[in-house]
């Protein structure tokens, strides 16, 4: 395969910086706005980056559930791995990529968990099954080769029949509060547009950066 010599001259759009938001969140949101255009089912889909205690990044993806003024809101479970990476170190990076649109979006800033009855709300929104599959997953604990969940999921449904499924106390949400937001759109030649927002003094402030 000739790798080599995969690429792509983008010239889809460009960034108006005459025309720019007070706030990254705003115009996170106008260009959200657009992916959802094109592409409903994944455009929330992101790649969430941590460090654990040892100093070791990973890269995972994780769904956008929640976007507001204190920012970035996802879910999971409180024992996995990047929970426990959270716990040792908040920092964190998202990052968002929209080939359709040829525009990326990257987000570092400090995250947190959400209040427990935001993450019960957002619990109780779940299809059932997806409420089940919170109390079914030991999320990266391993397990044999031939493990059979339907035992497990078994037991859960005869435990829950003609109950509501119960937010385990294990699973919840995440609000990443950004301290700096870039927007990348693709431009011909390389020559992309770059528009980083960062906190200083408490303010946003913007500035274009170089390709």
């Amino acid at each position: 395969m000739d790798i080599k010599n995969l690429r792509l001259n983008y010239e889809k759009s460009t960034i108006d910086f005459k025309n720019l938001a007070d706030n990254p969140i705003q115009y996170f949101m106008n260009w959200f706005e657009d992916a959802l255009k094109i592409n409903k089912q994944e455009a929330n889909a992101c790649i969430l980056s941590t460090v654990s205690s040892d100093n070791c990044p990973s890269s995972r993806v994780v769904l956008l559930k929640g976007v507001n003024k204190n920012g970035f809101i996802f879910f999971t479970n409180y024992k996995s791995s990047k929970a426990k990476d959270i716990d040792a170190n908040p920092n964190v990076a998202l990052n968002f990529y929209w080939p359709e649109l040829e525009r990326q979006v990257r987000i570092t800033g400090i995250v947190k968990k959400i209040a427990i009855n935001d993450s019960d709300t957002y619990f109780k929104s779940r299809p059932r099954d997806s409420q089940m599959g919170a109390w079914l997953s030991d999320q990266s604990k391993v397990i044999g080769l031939d493990y059979n969940f339907m035992d497990t999921l078994n037991s859960l449904e005869s435990k829950f029949k003609d109950k509501a499924i119960a937010r385990p106390l294990h699973w919840g949400g995440y609000c990443i509060a950004p301290i700096k937001v870039e927007f990348w759109q693709g431009r011909p030649f390389r020559l992309h547009d770059r528009l980083v927002y960062k906190i200083e003094d408490g303010e946003w402030i913007y500035k274009r950066l170089s390709p």
